[in-house]
């Protein structure tokens, strides 16, 4: 499912959060998301979901405009967690087995056992970084044409981190658009093929990862520095 935005733009009262952005998602890579706080990411993959109306501009999905019909077709991990502490693990597979059709309870099962989690686990006796496998699991577990993970690696530990990795790129699809939204660059950098940099709301670069190693010797990690400056520079890396 090819995803264009074009002169996307969402304006608050007092602040515009994306500002004429305009960008393609095409199935078959995975995505980098990058900037630092504030420049817009979160709000971007919002409006891409249908969580946050845009103020003007157009995005369009297979070349027709995005309606409520589309929404089906993305999966969407917020940066916040989503469950509630009375649920066992097994309550959060049938919340989302009931609410989106698309979700394959067999993939959950797989993901559970590869991310070490238990269907009987209580949802307020898990760590943070339990919290965001099981976020990982359930939103990997549907059958989405673009999964949108909104800082997936953001307030865990290394190990969870390298698990969450893993199973992102042992579970990519070349039918479907996976973007990645963080700060953490260089951790990102072995798993994405395509970057994307944010700025005040606009995109300034979308980049082929490889191209940009070939054409200019940059790694992601050292084209956020350029970009940025040494700006959040301890938090990218």
């Amino acid at each position: 499912m090819s995803v264009i935005c074009k002169n996307l733009t969402k304006r608050y009262l007092f602040k515009t959060a994306v500002d004429q952005l305009n960008v393609t998602f095409e199935p078959g890579h995975i995505y980098a998301l990058l900037g630092p706080n504030g420049t817009g990411k979160s709000t971007l993959m919002k409006m891409l979901c249908g969580l946050t109306t845009r103020t003007s501009g157009e995005i369009l999905v297979e070349d027709h405009p995005f309606t409520y019909r589309d929404k089906a077709n993305v999966a969407f991990a917020p940066t916040e967690f989503i469950f509630f502490d009375y649920m066992k693990i097994s309550d959060v597979e049938k919340y989302y087995r009931d609410y989106f059709r698309d979700f394959d309870s067999n993939c959950f099962h797989r993901l559970l056992e590869e991310l070490e989690l238990s269907p009987s686990m209580k949802v307020k006796t898990l760590s943070s970084g339990m919290l965001a496998k099981l976020k990982i699991a359930a939103t990997m577990s549907r059958q989405a044409k673009l999964l949108l993970l909104d800082e997936p690696l953001n307030g865990i530990d290394l190990l969870t981190r390298e698990s969450i990795l893993k199973t992102l790129i042992s579970h990519a699809d070349p039918s479907r658009a996976m973007v990645i939204s963080s700060h953490m660059v260089e951790e990102l950098e072995p798993i994405v093929d395509t970057a994307v940099f944010m700025k005040e709301g606009r995109i300034v670069l979308q980049t082929d990862v490889e191209s940009l190693r070939e054409k200019e010797g940059l790694s992601i990690v050292e084209k956020y520095r350029q970009i940025y400056g040494n700006t959040d520079m301890k938090e990218a890396i």
